[in-house]
């Protein structure tokens, strides 16, 4: 396989992600909706941060802005601070067990979404709820079978 067919595997798989970021969903399901795209921009930073990094998660999050519908930029800082985070430690977090990377990516999934709750309570006045971190749980529900996918994929295309 060439080297942009590779390349654009990445980019289909953040492509999925957004689409299932805005799938429609019963409201009690919607709101334990891991969140999709950080997940995987978390898996590709991790792997391959000199290709994925702080640019594409401001990209990827100002594309989740307009999808959802939030205020412009809201998403596009707290993606690009969550992965700045995980691209300034990756060497030491692929070094951990799924286990241990799923229990330190809650804490940055958790960060990303008190800086969601804070941003939105400084522009629009919302509430916080507990709620709002039900998307940490799932999404630490979700990654070793996330890593385990996008890994299988990256080997089997021998993406470097």
């Amino acid at each position: 396989m060439r080297k942009p067919q590779r390349q654009g595997f990445i980019y289909l798989s953040l492509l999925i992600a957004l689409l299932l970021t805005v799938m429609p969903m019963p409201q009690l399901v919607k709101l334990a909706r891991p969140d999709w795209a950080l997940l995987v921009l978390m898996y590709w930073t991790m792997a391959l941060p000199q290709r994925i990094g702080i640019l594409t998660a401001f990209f990827t999050g100002f594309i989740v802005d307009v999808l959802v519908g939030t205020v412009l930029g809201v998403n596009a800082l707290a993606f690009s601070v969550v992965i700045f985070a995980v691209a300034q430690h990756h060497l030491k977090i692929r070094n951990f067990s799924v286990i241990q990377q799923s229990l330190l990516l809650g804490l940055l999934l958790a960060l990303y979404q008190l800086l969601l709750f804070w941003l939105s309570h400084f522009l629009t006045g919302v509430y916080f709820r507990p709620q709002y971190l039900w998307p940490v749980i799932t999404g630490m529900l979700v990654w070793p079978w996330l890593f385990w996918l996008l890994r299988r994929y990256r080997r089997q295309l021998k993406i470097q």
